[in-house]
């Protein structure tokens, strides 16, 4: 007996029953994860803060969170193709995501928050970019002897989770296979399935860095020392 009669009820599906599912396990996923980072708390410092201790920790924190956005020239001297590609690879993943018009259609119905989006061959170009982004940084991890030493299945994992996104989506919006639902419906699956393992993986850094480096750059502050 088959689960779905055909592409349109698995398109159906994905946008309504598993889509539910995905951001449900997506939002108790982030939850419990920033609650396990806020619970361990923080030590008291006794130290006497350099000026406004409020004032000090926030200039502190949000420098930092600038300053450690960019490699220092140290980091980039050793690893010049992880900095570049990566941030490359970033930046035009970042772009497709939230400046195709589908998508900023779907932030709106889900979130209600809309903003323009770019025109439809630049994103698609972008994308394009993405890929081989992410495609030149597989390779790479698969050739540097200590990164593929250091590599582990979770590395993988979240690299093909990620990426399954962005070929589907390509395929689903140039129509490379057909039916069309059934393209899309993969797409949308695909993106579900990243919603699903985010939390639970290497994946979560997008939203523990930030907080990490506020809270290093806020101690330092505090104590007027550059982080």
């Amino acid at each position: 007996m088959e689960i779905f009669s055909n592409a349109n009820d698995f398109l159906l599906w994905t946008r309504g029953d598993a889509f539910n599912i995905a951001i449900g396990i997506f939002i108790v996923g982030v939850v419990i994860r920033l609650l396990e980072i806020l619970l361990l708390g923080r030590k008291a410092d006794y130290s006497e803060p350099r000026g406004s201790e409020l004032q000090a920790e926030w200039k502190g924190g949000l420098k930092t969170m600038l300053i450690r956005s960019v490699a220092d020239k140290g980091t980039f001297k050793r690893a010049p193709f992880v900095i570049i590609v990566g941030y490359i690879w970033h930046i035009a993943f970042l772009i497709v995501l939230l400046f195709f018009v589908p998508h900023i259609e779907l932030i709106n119905a889900t979130l209600g928050l809309k903003w323009p989006g770019l025109a439809t061959p630049l994103v698609d170009a972008f994308a394009i970019v993405a890929m081989a982004g992410m495609l030149a940084m597989l390779w790479h991890r698969m050739i540097h002897p200590v990164m593929k030493f250091l590599s582990t299945f979770e590395d993988y994992l979240v690299w093909l989770v990620t990426f399954i996104p962005l070929i589907t989506g390509y395929i689903a919006f140039h129509r490379m296979i057909g039916p069309y639902p059934l393209a899309l419906g993969l797409h949308i699956l695909s993106v579900e399935i990243l919603l699903v393992v985010f939390p639970f993986t290497k994946l979560m850094h997008a939203i523990t860095l930030f907080l990490a480096r506020w809270y290093t750059g806020a101690m330092m502050g505090r104590k007027g020392i550059e982080s």
